[in-house]
């Protein structure tokens, strides 16, 4: 039988007529939501646990550990850059002089200044900081998802486990996939061996236009609002008809799916959380009003409409530089720093972190700064570090986590990992904890088998 809460049958099983009709319905009356079929697997928790959101901000590209969260003042000038440090809100702590106002916030973060994964290429790094599992084989750059690199990402994991809260799905990304200049598509952004139900809903937008659109909530030229109403009239019609034996079970699954379909396509409090005109103007600029500052703002009202993890991925547009395009600083990186990457990024994560303080979601929501890998100590002939996954930072912030405080350390040209080291999977392995899923739980893939949720340790030093 074909279940909406089960995996995807395999195309020789075959579909009873019946129930073939049945999962038909809403695509023939105008919905076809993408993450209308559920997850599988039942909510795994972990002990301890205080976040009940996660913001992932991933600044694919690669940012440079010494002009982001390692200054090397002390290092060679062709090491260090051409910036400085800064120093933070808490005594000891130094921040490159790019980011003065995450520096006002490093009380409430948490600075892994060891992360690696070993893997110099885009597409196979990203892979392994986005699921846990490194990619076989590493270095492979242009690879595209698919066996035996199918693991799921992290939002997947948690929209399989997690339950649903009001009408949107435990996870989702935004605002757009992340790609490589050849239009290569990293592997590790779906659900992978999880089945298409688990995927994090992608939202294709541009948040920082002066008007947002996102094509899945807008109805189709000849479909009204009245009209809609009438499908939804005549669907309730037909479920009224049908007989108990039949209705019961994944049918009245199916049945509260649609009611959540109508509810997201006509007006309501989960729709209001796309539309950014309801932000206060201050609200808006103080995230800047670039794509990524304007999603990072949309990640938080969508956690605060009940979706658990949202993944902002770092926005490439048309006009990026092929050279250099987002992070990926191989030419003219003293110029992308200081004129496009670190003011919209520093200004944007200090909103996040300032505006979930006062809101006083900052302790239940989690905050995470990564991106695939770093950039190289030492610079290339045109201006530009390259690819270096061996050392590199990232930042935790909110539920869960202990801030002030930095965990690990590179060596002096912030080149290797000197203490203190993270492997992806660590990180991981303590995002869900902190969400609160065991890390050491099974999880079951579209075949039945039990596949283990992470394979890393918690990073216990960072936890509150």
């Amino acid at each position: 039988m074909l279940s909406l809460f089960s995996p995807f049958p395999s195309r020789s099983a075959g579909f009873p007529r019946r129930e073939f009709l049945r999962a038909g319905a809403l695509s023939s009356l105008g919905l076809s939501l993408p993450w209308l079929h559920g997850p599988v697997s039942a909510s795994v928790r972990s002990a301890g646990s205080r976040a009940k959101s996660c913001i992932i901000l991933f600044l694919m590209g690669g940012p440079p550990q010494h002009s982001t969260f390692d200054p090397k003042p002390a290092a060679p000038a062709e090491v260090r850059g051409a910036f400085g440090p800064i120093s933070a809100a808490v005594p000891g702590i130094q921040l490159c002089e790019l980011w003065p106002r995450t520096a006002l916030c490093t009380d409430r973060l948490a600075i892994l200044r060891a992360v690696s994964t070993g893997d110099n290429a885009h597409s196979s790094s990203g892979y392994y900081m986005l699921t846990g599992q490194p990619h076989a084989p590493m270095n492979a750059e242009n690879a595209n998802p698919g066996f035996p690199n199918d693991s799921p990402n992290i939002g997947a994991i948690a929209r399989n486990l997690l339950p649903t809260r009001g009408q949107l799905p435990a996870a989702m990304r935004l605002p757009q996939r992340i790609f490589n200049t050849d239009g290569s598509v990293w592997p590790g952004q779906d659900a992978g061996y999880l089945g298409h139900a688990s995927d994090p809903w992608l939202l294709n937008c541009r948040p920082g236009d002066a008007t947002v659109r996102i094509d899945e909530f807008l109805l189709s030229s000849d479909v009204s609002e009245e009209r809609l109403h009438q499908r939804r009239q005549l669907l309730t019609e037909i479920s009224s008809r049908t007989p108990l034996s039949v209705s019961a079970g994944p049918a009245q699954n199916w049945n509260m799916l649609a009611d959540r379909a109508f509810d997201l396509l006509a007006s309501s409090p989960a729709r209001q959380a796309f539309e950014l005109e309801r932000e206060p103007v201050a609200v808006r600029d103080r995230y800047g009003r670039s794509q990524f500052g304007q999603s990072v703002l949309m990640a938080r009202r969508l956690v605060e409409a009940g979706v658990s993890l949202v993944q902002v991925n770092w926005y490439r547009g048309p006009e990026e530089p092929s050279d250099a395009p987002c992070w990926d600083s191989h030419a003219r990186e003293t110029q992308r720093l200081k004129d496009v990457l670190c003011p919209s990024a520093d200004q944007a994560t200090a909103a996040l972190i300032e505006d979930l303080t006062e809101r006083g979601r900052l302790e239940d929501t989690l905050v995470v700064v990564m991106a695939e890998f770093g950039r190289t100590p030492r610079f290339n002939g045109a201006g530009g570090r390259d690819h270096w996954g061996h050392v590199f930072s990232a930042m935790l912030a909110g539920g869960g986590i202990q801030g002030g405080i930095v965990h690990g350390a590179s060596d002096e040209l912030g080149a290797w990992p000197k203490e203190g080291k993270v492997a992806p999977q660590d990180l991981t392995a303590t995002i869900l904890h902190c969400l609160g899923i065991d890390p050491h739980a099974t999880i079951t893939d579209a075949l039945g088998r039990p596949l283990p949720v992470s394979r890393g340790s918690v990073i216990g030093q960072v936890l509150a």
